[in-house]
């Protein structure tokens, strides 16, 4: 499908199926598949872009997740809770929804969105992912959204307590950085010591012109984790 003017009922018959629901307001889900790409090239098209959905779908991602998590892990923390939030929400996850169901091929996209691959990329499917649990969402109300959402979020929980949460400290102070400060975080190594068989280096993270934490390990990433981890202890403790 690459038009929205060449939408058939049987396309939008298909997506539903796929995805379980079926909508009242067939244009809502409509605008859940318009990219911004597509505009520019046809700018009197009379549907918006997905962006509007998208906000919404963001905030009710969060919302849904976070209540389901605190209401089914009543023993873990709130560091936890948020650490397996944002591995749920984070946009590689969300694309990875999507990419399940091949929405990307129901998206309308520019010409040159297509031939670049558009359809297969992280952050048009993650927001398309979005804005179709909005659409969902102010169709059939929170009830059926969420039934929608845990359908996915269900067995990637259970994936992740069957492996681990993976705590990745450098993911989450670049994007504290990036949304807070406007920067990426710099790593330095300040210090090796010890054979090659055994060396152990120290890890300096700096966000502009300070320097947030320290690090040591067997190996420069290893380093580099804790350093985040301590520059986000920091950074928790100070209620940044």
């Amino acid at each position: 499908m690459s038009s929205p003017d060449s939408v058939m009922p049987s396309d939008l018959d298909r997506l539903q199926e796929i995805i379980g629901v079926r909508f009242e307001d067939q244009t809502l889900l409509l605008k859940a598949l318009v990219h911004r790409s597509y505009l520019n090239e046809n700018p009197d098209f009379d549907l918006p872009s997905n962006e509007r959905l998208e906000f919404l779908g963001d905030a009710l991602l969060d919302f849904a997740v976070g209540d389901h998590l605190y209401r089914r892990f009543s023993d873990m923390d709130e560091g936890d809770l948020t650490s397996m939030r944002a591995a749920l929400i984070r946009a590689s996850t969300l694309a990875g929804f999507a990419r399940s169901m091949g929405l990307g091929e129901y998206m309308h996209v520019s010409r040159g969105e297509n031939e670049r691959g558009g359809r297969a990329r992280v952050g048009l499917l993650a927001d398309a992912f979005e804005a179709l649990v909005a659409a969902i969402y102010l169709d059939g109300g929170l009830h059926v959204a969420k039934e929608f959402l845990m359908e996915f979020v269900q067995p990637e929980i259970a994936r992740l307590v069957e492996h681990g949460l993976e705590r990745d400290h450098k993911s989450r102070l670049q994007e504290w950085s990036q949304r807070e400060a406007r920067v990426t975080p710099v790593y330095r190594t300040v210090m090796e010591r010890g054979p090659d068989h055994a060396k152990e280096f120290t890890v300096e993270v700096r966000i502009g012109d300070r320097t947030y934490g320290r690090g040591e390990g067997h190996s420069k990433r290893s380093a580099e984790q804790r350093a985040a981890k301590g520059a986000l202890d920091e950074i928790s403790q100070r209620g940044a």
